[in-house]
C-alpha cells in the first residue's frame, strides 16, 4: 500500500504540471489570443452540426417572401423589369394591406430607355421646326409615362406601407476605385435613411475605441427613388472562414456614420419604433429596436437563429401578386420582403441547413428570431465560460488520470467528452447558448494523451522531478548560470550595480495569531509562490525568505541593464496580483493581507558568501541596506512601495511616482530623497494625479517653511484620495513643526529615529 502511494504521489506533481500548461494553452487560445485555423474551422462546422440536431423550428406568421422566381421570370419576362412593374407591386401589396415592403434589390442605375427613345423624337422636331403645342403636350405626356423611375418613385412615396429600399456596400477600397469623391458624396446621401437614429457610448474611451466594420463605399439607389421614402438598409451579406454565413452585420461604419442592415430597417418599420446601437467598453453590446434589445457581438454582429432549410418561410410569386391570384389575408399586415430566388439569378449562400440558400431568406430568419426574441448568443462573455469549461474539467482530468488505471482512465475521459458535448447541445437548443466545443474538447484529448505517454516514460519523469526539485531550491538563472559556469561555486563577490528589493507583510504577527500553524504555512506558501513568481517571471532573483519577508535582487547574477525599471515593473505587478488574492482571502480566510516593499539601486557586492562547506549567493552593501530601511520608512507615511531617487532615476520613463520627502534613515548621515511608486506611466487614473499635483505643492511649500499653505495643499489632496497617508502625515508634521519649527541649519529632511 504504501508502494502504491509512493508511486502515485511521483505521477501526480508532474502531471499536474503538464496539466496546468495544456490548461493554460486551452485558454489562451479558446480567448482569441492564439489563431489555429484548422480547429476554428471545425468549430464552425460543430455550429452547424447543432443547428442540424436542433432540428427545424416553425417560423412566425409575420414575414412573408415576395419572390422573383422561375414562374415569375416566366410570365413578366427576363430579369430586370423594368421600374413599371416594380411600381406596380408596390401598388398591388399596399393595396392588399401589407405593413412594409422591403427590397433585397437595389436600383442604382436609372431605368431611361423609353426616355432616351422620346429624346431623340425631340430632336427631330426641333430640327424640322415643328410647332405643334398638341404635339408637344403629347410628347411631354408620352415622356410621363415612360419615366419609369418616377413611376416607381411616386408608387413608393404614395404606398400605405411602409417602403425600405436596399443598397449595399463596397467593403474594400480597391472594389470602389471607379468612384470619384463627388459619386461617393452623392451616393451618401442617398443612404441617409440607413443610419441608425441613436448612438449611445459607455464612456469616451468607448467612442475612441469601439471597433465598428468599416465599409469602403455606398452603392445607393438613385436620388429620384431614394427620395421617396425614409427607410432604407444595406443587404450586404458577410460569410466565415469556411464560407458559410452564420452572421449578418448589424453595423457598417462609413466615415463618421453607422449604418444598418435591411431587415433591422425592415424590423423597425414594421414595429414603428426607433432603431439605435449602445456601445460598450469592448465593442457593441446590443443593437435596440425601441425597449428590445438584440445582442450582438463587439462588432455589431448578429448570430442568425435559423428556422430550417430553403422555403421554411411562405414564398409567393411575384407574378401572382402582379395578376391579383394571391389572397390579401396572405399579405395583409405583413412584412413583406421583395427579391429575387430564380436559379441563375440571383446568389446562392451557404447556410448551416442548405448550400444553395437564397438571401433574402436569410433576411426573413433573423427578423422572425428578432421577433420572436429567440436569440443566439455568444458575446464576448462566452470566452469565460468556454476557458471555465477547459479549466474544471480539464484539471478534474488532470486530478484524475494519475489515480486510476488505464482503462478506468479511458473511459473517464471519453465521458467528459460525450457529456460536455451533449451538454453543448442542449444549451444551443433550449438556450440559444453557443459555447466552445473543440478546444475544451481538444484540451481534453492532450492531457489524456500526454499524461498516459508520461506514465510510460519513467525515465523522463524523474529527470523532470530532479529538475523540479532543484528549481524549487534555486532561481532558474542561478541554476541556468552555474551549468555554464561551475567555478561560479567558488567563494568571493563581486561589485555591480544592481536594485535591491525588500518586503514584508503588514501586521503579520497579528495574522498569525489568528490561523493555526497548519493554515498559516498554506497561506504563507501561496503567498511566497505567488510574489516570487512574479520576481522570476521579471528575471529577478529571490536572494532569501525571512519568514514573511523576501528579499530579492535585479541585475545579479544575470545581466540586467534597466534593472531599476524591471524591480519597479515587478512591484507594481506584485501589488496587482496581491490585490486579487486579498479578495480571495478575505472571502475565505477572514484575512486582509498588504505588503510594504522598499527598493534601493546602485552598487553591491554580490556572491557566494558563507564557508567551504555551505554558501548562499547573496547581496551586501548600503544599497541593500538603504531598501531595508525603505521597506520600514512605508508605515511612517501609510504607503507600500518606496523607492529611492536613484531607483526612480533609472525607471521615470516607464512608471509614476511622486516624491515623498527627503529623509535621513538610520546608519546613514546623507539625506535620501524617497518616492512613492504609484503605477505604470500612462495608466494611473486621473484622480491621483490630481492628488499628486497637490501633494508636490504641499511639499514645496513645508520645505519653504510656510506651514499653513502646505497643511491646506496636503487638505486638498486628502480631498480628492480619502485616508492619503503621506498627505496625514506631512499635516501632522506641518502642525509640529509650526509649534516647535526645526533649527536654522533645517535642510528639509527628516531624521528617522527608528528603522
Amino acid at each position: 500500500m504504501a508502494e502504491r502511494h509512493s508511486m502515485l504521489k511521483k505521477f501526480t506533481s508532474p502531471s499536474l504540471i503538464m496539466t496546468l500548461f495544456i490548461l493554460c494553452a486551452g485558454i489562451y487560445a479558446s480567448t482569441g489570443n492564439a489563431i489555429v485555423p484548422f480547429l476554428d474551422i471545425i468549430e464552425l462546422k460543430t455550429i452547424d452540426l447543432r443547428f442540424k440536431a436542433r432540428g427545424k423550428k416553425p417560423p412566425g406568421p409575420s414575414v412573408v417572401l415576395a419572390v422573383i422566381d422561375e414562374k415569375s421570370l416566366k410570365a413578366e419576362g427576363k430579369w430586370i423589369w423594368p421600374r413599371k412593374k416594380i411600381a406596380d407591386l408596390v401598388n398591388r401589396l399596399s393595396d392588399a394591406g401589407a405593413r412594409v415592403i422591403a427590397f433585397d434589390i437595389v436600383f442604382n442605375e436609372p431605368d431611361d430607355k423609353g426616355v432616351g427613345v422620346l429624346q431623340g423624337v425631340y430632336q427631330a422636331v426641333r430640327r424640322l421646326d415643328i410647332h405643334s403645342p398638341d404635339l408637344n403636350d403629347h410628347l411631354t405626356r408620352l415622356t410621363m409615362d415612360l419615366d419609369n423611375d418616377r413611376m416607381l418613385a411616386e408608387a413608393i412615396a404614395n404606398s400605405r406601407s411602409a417602403v425600405v429600399l436596399g443598397n449595399f456596400f463596397h467593403i474594400k477600397s480597391q472594389e470602389a476605385l471607379h468612384l470619384t469623391e463627388e459619386m461617393v458624396s452623392a451616393q451618401t446621401g442617398h443612404i441617409a435613411g440607413a443610419a441608425y437614429q441613436s448612438v449611445q457610448y459607455a464612456s469616451e474611451k468607448a467612442f475612441m475605441n469601439a471597433p465598428f466594420l468599416e465599409v469602403s463605399a455606398p452603392e445607393a439607389n438613385i436620388a429620384k427613388i431614394a427620395a421617396s421614402t425614409p427607410y432604407s438598409g444595406y443587404f450586404n451579406m458577410m460569410s466565415d472562414k469556411d464560407g458559410v454565413i452564420r452572421w449578418v452585420p448589424g453595423i457598417f461604419k462609413f466615415r463618421d456614420g453607422l449604418y444598418a442592415h435591411l431587415s433591422l430597417k425592415a424590423l423597425a418599420a414594421y414595429l414603428d419604433r426607433p432603431l439605435g446601437v449602445f456601445v460598450g467598453e469592448v465593442g457593441v453590446e446590443r443593437l435596440q429596436i425601441g425597449d428590445m434589445a438584440v445582442p450582438t457581438d463587439e462588432l455589431g454582429r448578429i448570430m442568425v437563429n435559423y428556422r430550417g432549410g430553403s422555403k421554411t418561410f411562405p414564398h409567393i410569386s411575384v407574378t401572382d401578386i402582379l395578376n391579383n391570384r394571391v389572397d390579401p389575408g396572405r399579405l395583409k399586415d405583413k412584412l413583406v420582403i421583395v427579391g429575387v430566388t430564380a436559379v441563375g439569378v440571383y446568389d446562392l449562400r451557404v447556410t448551416p441547413f442548405d448550400t444553395d440558400f437564397p438571401g433574402i431568406e436569410i433576411n426573413a430568419n433573423l427578423i422572425d428570431s428578432i421577433l420572436a426574441g429567440d436569440f443566439l448568443y455568444q458575446p464576448a462573455k462566452v470566452k469565460l465560460y468556454d476557458a471555465m469549461a477547459i479549466l474544471v474539467l480539464g484539471g478534474f482530468l488532470g486530478w484524475l488520470l494519475p489515480r486510476v488505471k488505464v482503462i478506468p482512465g479511458a473511459f473517464g475521459a471519453l465521458g467528459l467528452v460525450a457529456g460536455y458535448a451533449v451538454l453543448c447541445g442542449y444549451l444551443f437548443s433550449a438556450g440559444g447558448i453557443v459555447l466552445n466545443i473543440v478546444y475544451p474538447l481538444v484540451t481534453l484529448s492532450l492531457i489524456y494523451i500526454t499524461i498516459s505517454i508520461y506514465r510510460y516514460f519513467t525515465e523522463e519523469r524523474q529527470k523532470r522531478f530532479i529538475k523540479n526539485a532543484f528549481s524549487t531550491y534555486l532561481a532558474p538563472a542561478v541554476v541556468d548560470q552555474l551549468i555554464a559556469s561551475p567555478e561560479k561555486l567558488v567563494l568571493g563577490g563581486e561589485e555591480r550595480p544592481i536594485t535591491a528589493f525588500f518586503s514584508d507583510v503588514a501586521g503579520f504577527t497579528s495574522i498569525s495569531e489568528k490561523l493555526s500553524p497548519h493554515a498559516l504555512v498554506e497561506l504563507l506558501n501561496e503567498f511566497l509562490t505567488e510574489m516570487s513568481d512574479i520576481i522570476l517571471a521579471r528575471n529577478g532573483m529571490v536572494d532569501k525568505y525571512e519568514g514573511d519577508a523576501i528579499i530579492a535582487m535585479f541585475g545579479a547574477p544575470n545581466d540586467l541593464e534597466n534593472h531599476a525599471e524591471v524591480a519597479c515593473a515587478a512591484s507594481i505587478d506584485m501589488q496587482a496580483r496581491l490585490a486579487e488574492l486579498r479578495e480571495k482571502w478575505a472571502a475565505e480566510k477572514n484575512l486582509i493581507i498588504r505588503m510594504r516593499i522598499g527598493l534601493c539601486s546602485g552598487p553591491a557586492v554580490v556572491g557566494n558568501m558563507g564557508s567551504k562547506n555551505r554558501m548562499d549567493y547573496t547581496m551586501m552593501g548600503d544599497t541593500v541596506n538603504t531598501a531595508s530601511r525603505l521597506e520600514g520608512v512605508n508605515k511612517v507615511y501609510g504607503t507600500y512601495v518606496l523607492i529611492s531617487e536613484s531607483t526612480y532615476e533609472g525607471a521615470k520613463d516607464h512608471v509614476t511616482a511622486r516624491e515623498l520627502d527627503a529623509i535621513n534613515v538610520v546608519g546613514k548621515a546623507v539625506p535620501v530623497k524617497i518616492y512613492e511608486l504609484v503605477g505604470y506611466k500612462g495608466k494611473v487614473d486621473d484622480q491621483m494625479m490630481r492628488t499628486i499635483a497637490f501633494y508636490e505643492q504641499g511639499l514645496s511649500a513645508y520645505r519653504q517653511w510656510q506651514w499653513d499653505a502646505a497643511v491646506d495643499l496636503f487638505q486638498k489632496a486628502l480631498e480628492i484620495t480619502e485616508g492619503d497617508g503621506p498627505s496625514q502625515t506631512m499635516i501632522g508634521r506641518c502642525q509640529a513643526y509650526k509649534m516647535d519649527p526645526p533649527g536654522p541649519d533645517w535642510n528639509g529632511a527628516y531624521i528617522m529615529r527608528t528603522k
